[in-house]
């Protein structure tokens, strides 16, 4: 990513753009080298510069900056756009067409990329595709330019501005349905989803045959985890709209409330209809996945690489089966698709995931490790995880939730004792620890489920990333009452997720960051730290792709001093909450289940049930990556896979020195 740039940098920046709107393309293209030069890691520089070069003709000299940009920025939307104009330029039509629809997934906004989206597909004979393109440019292209400027700041991740933008609009447009809309998505990008969906709710109430508004508030709905209210809109949807599209939310939305058999049976339809469709054919084999058919799900999943090969996301399912064994020809194929040029990133990471760990199953560890640095690499560019803003976060924890916070609010809060909370980092064996208890007749298991930290979110409010937080200063300032308020809140909104047992399973890893705020608002609840020893766990980490969120696994100096930050942390609760938390080593686990199995049931205060021991009998949906192997009876191996990488795991080693000193496993 380009660095702030600075004063004299935004002065030459406003100069070139003025002679760009006079048409001065020469001029622009001088000032823009000089820029360029002056200041190589400005990706802004390199852009206009390109503009500059495709004014003047040169297309060749434009695609050559734009390399240059996107090793800069390799989500620089506007740079696909311009890559796409230029092929367009030299007849590259294929080609125009693939950085087009790479712009248009950047940024949904770009009405232009929309537009010669349409016209390179159309040029293709791919006219079905090239009206769905067409009717988005049309769209885009009717809106006000204030809400075409939002959007576009809301997918450039400038959110504050394009709040400011939406809200001012609405000032003057009250009830505007797609400035309602675009306001909902910005807040659900803010974290703040009440908000968007009281605004989604409010649009459709006046607006109900808004269909793309409908959609928004089921993918609201869902991360709320509202799925039964995310169904029912996806009913309606369906009833009004009556396309694939609506049936294949419809579907999914049937599999998130565990109607599998509703939702195989329209993916099933779909695919026999279309069996091009590559998502369906992966939909298709997470179902089956999820409830436990792991040889119809590996047909879907070779199904979806079938109809698309390069579906990198079909390759790495596989892979995240972690019982799966590539045969030689599949190994081969994703060499080849991984090494193509015209792979695209999303793509390559994905089969540069699933190769590291074909070779490692078969023992070629120096391949597989530099096929997960380089996986990592690619996802990293991604992300914007920071050590920094993840150090200070931990040490405001530390600081604000002392020992004397929670002597003030003892006996404050929810005395409900439902939740179990699980947490610890991803890949430490928590799946496994909610495996045994869900096991149990008196235990629901549920969900990673997103309520503590939406909780914190809503405390900490709208600020910008560089504002101090408010959170968790602010849990000094709580009532009593509110505190019993959250805690309250917390179990009625999570109750949709329960089948009826008197405890249920949080299994959220991340809230090990707000133990905090738990302890105050649910100070009967359990919580149970699942710990893996650091190397285990940090490569285990490393080399998982995960679906969405844990930014920080992607590189081993991020996983490693993540893990000295959560360790920091927890041995701080240890001491402001002394025997509040249970920890659990996966290590013991193995070594011992019986015995610690009888030391999580008594912690929780349940009885023994053999059904805690033979877990993997257990039968329900498992979501995790982890799926396939609780249900298989307890094994050793996984515990020191990490050795056969030790000379690559120096880093890690060096930055976890004190922790591997005093972790309790060798």
């Amino acid at each position: 990513m380009s660095s702030e740039p600075s004063p004299a940098s935004r002065e030459a920046t406003a100069e070139i753009r003025t002679a760009l709107k006079k048409r001065d393309f020469s001029r622009a293209r001088e000032l823009a080298e000089k820029l360029a030069e002056d200041h190589p890691d400005d990706a802004e520089s390199f852009y206009l510069l390109a503009v500059s070069q495709r004014y003047l003709g040169e297309s060749a000299a434009a695609l050559d900056t734009l390399d240059k940009l996107l090793q800069l920025d390799s989500q620089h939307a506007r740079a696909f756009q311009e890559r796409g104009h230029n092929f367009a330029r030299l007849g590259k039509t294929n080609s125009a067409v693939d950085t087009f629809r790479r712009a248009a997934e950047l940024n949904p906004a770009l009405h232009a990329s929309w537009k010669g989206l349409a016209l390179g597909l159309r040029a293709l004979g791919k006219n079905d595709e090239a009206e769905q393109a067409l009717g988005q440019f049309q769209h885009l292209h009717k809106l006000p330019p204030e809400l075409l400027g939002a959007a576009s700041l809301m997918y450039e991740k400038k959110l504050l501005k394009a709040e400011q933008l939406c809200r001012n609009f609405l000032q003057c447009h009250r009830h505007h349905p797609e400035a309602m809309r675009l306001l909902a998505l910005i807040g659900a990008e803010l974290g703040i989803l009440d908000d968007a969906d009281f605004l989604l709710e409010s649009c459709l109430a006046l607006y109900p045959d808004f269909h793309q508004a409908r959609f928004d508030y089921i993918g609201v709905l869902r991360k709320r985890q509202k799925f039964a209210a995310a169904l029912a809109q996806a009913k309606i949807l369906r009833e009004r709209q009556g396309n694939r599209q609506a049936d294949i939310l419809f579907a999914t939305q049937s599999a998130m409330v565990g109607d599998y058999e509703t939702a195989l049976r329209i993916y099933d339809h779909i695919a026999a209809g279309a069996p091009q469709l590559h998502g369906i054919h992966l939909q298709r084999g997470h179902t089956l996945k999820t409830i436990g058919d792991a040889e119809g799900a590996i047909r879907a999943y070779r199904g979806a690489y079938e109809a698309k090969p390069d579906f990198g996301d079909a390759w790495w399912s596989l892979a995240n089966m972690k019982t799966y064994r590539f045969e030689d020809a599949e190994i081969a194929r994703m060499r080849e698709l991984e090494a193509a040029p015209a792979t695209a990133r999303e793509d390559r990471y994905h089969l540069c995931f699933a190769l590291g760990k074909a070779l490692e199953d078969r023992r070629q560890y120096d391949e597989a490790f530099a096929q997960y640095e380089k996986g990592n690499g690619l996802k990293q560019q991604e992300c914007r995880y920071s050590i920094e803003q993840n150090r200070r976060d931990t040490d405001l924890q530390i600081a604000h939730c002392t020992r004397e916070l929670f002597e003030k609010n003892a006996g404050s809060g929810c005395d409900a004792p439902d939740p179990i909370f699980i947490v610890g980092l991803p890949r430490a064996g928590s799946t496994l620890l909610e495996q045994i208890l869900a096991s149990h007749s008196q235990v629901d298991g549920t969900l990673e489920l997103h309520n503590v930290m939406a909780m914190a979110r809503r405390l900490d409010g709208r600020r910008r990333a560089s504002d101090e937080p408010r959170y968790p200063a602010l849990l000094q300032q709580l009532e009593t009452e509110k505190l019993e308020q959250l805690g309250r809140q917390y179990i009625d909104e999570t109750r949709i997720h329960r089948a009826g047992a008197p405890l249920f399973i949080d299994k959220m890893p991340n809230n090990f960051r707000h133990i905090g705020l738990i302890q105050l608002i649910l100070p009967n609840a359990k919580i149970i730290d699942a710990r893996r020893h650091p190397l285990s766990c940090c490569f285990s980490g490393f080399k998982q792709l995960f679906a969405d969120g844990q930014e920080f696994t992607y590189g081993l100096e991020l996983i490693g001093e993540y893990y000295k930050d959560y360790v920091r942390l927890m041995d701080h609760w240890d001491r402001v909450l002394p025997g509040r938390v249970l920890r659990v080593h996966y290590e013991s686990v193995v070594a011992d289940l019986e015995g610690q199995v009888r030391r999580i049931l008594d912690y929780c205060g349940l009885p023994f049930e053999k059904s805690c021991i033979d877990f993997h009998k257990t039968e329900r949906a498992v979501r995790t990556p982890s799926a396939e192997q609780v249900r298989r009876p307890i094994y050793r191996s996984g515990t020191e896979q990490w050795k056969n990488f030790d000379a690559q795991l120096a880093p890690l080693k060096k930055i976890l020195a004190a922790e591997l000193e005093t972790y309790p496993y060798g």
